[in-house]
């Protein structure tokens, strides 16, 4: 068994991600996304795919960064 670092729930078949030399262990995709995935800046949703980078900011899209 192995807790969530997000819900901390207890559970049997947990996913560990590994990320800059630190390993997170997660209950559900749902979890890992909310502990893991950016914030756009300009709206506030998690960037759950590549995004947009821009000057070394990561937004949800190329709308949201070019409003910013």
């Amino acid at each position: 068994m192995a807790t969530c670092d997000t819900c901390g729930n207890d559970y049997a078949n947990p996913m560990r991600i590994e990320k800059d030399g630190q390993t997170f262990t997660f209950d559900s995709f749902e979890c890992a996304i909310t502990k893991m995935a950016p914030t756009c800046p300009q709206c506030g949703v998690r960037v759950m795919g590549h995004g947009v980078d821009r000057d070394g900011t990561t937004y949800c899209c190329a709308h949201c960064a070019g409003a910013a």
